[in-house]
């Protein structure tokens, strides 16, 4: 037992480690920044769904890259009938799961999401195929984003502020370029071209905050950062 609590432990220090040095690379690369503007989507999904994807340059149009997923729906056509199957899961296994994971969580935390999924659940009823509709949508934003260096429409500001909180919160001093956590949120939100006032908001009952631009601009001129 001993012996299984020693290697549980290492275990867990590694996976910490992993973890931390996966958020400061998240921080550093602007392409995964941008993912974390997309509903559902946490430093792991982002990198997941990123390294899948590659150049996004192969994809020249959002139907090629659900397709690469195996998100497409087969279809019959026999010329007498149209007849809309299960989705094709011909492409890249990994890719599905982290969408099909960011879609979950897209449902729980945005209320348009949640709308949508409720609209394709009352047709479909089974909560499996509402469900990998919902990540279909979320990997043609991914599309949108990437390519057309769009944001996403249906992003929640107060949401997105608080996915740039936890991502602070795991990283270190060196990693937030000398910023507190605060100030490294409202940061991250600049750098992916986030323009909000939002500097107080509430998640999970409790009372949330980020550092104002002006702050954050004096300390970056302090610090050498560019702006």
């Amino acid at each position: 037992m001993q012996s299984d609590l020693e290697t549980l432990q290492f275990a867990e220090g590694q996976e910490a480690r992993i973890e931390k040095e996966m958020t400061s690379i998240a921080a550093e690369d602007e392409e995964i920044g941008r993912f974390l503007h997309i509903s559902g989507f946490g430093v792991i999904t982002a990198m997941t769904v990123y390294a899948a994807i590659g150049d996004i340059r192969r994809f020249p149009e959002a139907k090629k890259l659900v397709g690469h997923a195996g998100l497409g729906a087969g279809v019959h056509d026999s010329g007498k009938e149209h007849i809309e199957k299960r989705i094709t899961k011909s492409g890249r296994k990994e890719l599905r799961w982290a969408l099909v994971e960011a879609a979950w969580r897209a449902v729980r935390s945005s209320s348009y999401w949640k709308e949508q999924y409720e609209k394709y659940l009352r047709r479909m009823r089974k909560p499996n195929q509402a469900i990998v509709v919902i990540a279909r949508k979320l990997l043609v934003a991914v599309w949108h984003v990437l390519t057309k260096d769009e944001t996403d429409e249906h992003a929640n500001e107060e949401d997105l502020a608080y996915k740039m909180l936890v991502l602070s919160w795991d990283m270190d001093e060196t990693a937030r370029l000398g910023l507190t956590y605060k100030q490294f949120a409202k940061y991250a939100l600049m750098k992916l071209g986030v323009e909000t006032d939002i500097t107080r908001f509430v998640r999970r009952n409790v009372p949330r905050r980020v550092a104002s631009r002006e702050e954050v601009l004096a300390r970056m001129e302090e610090l050498g950062i560019p702006a």
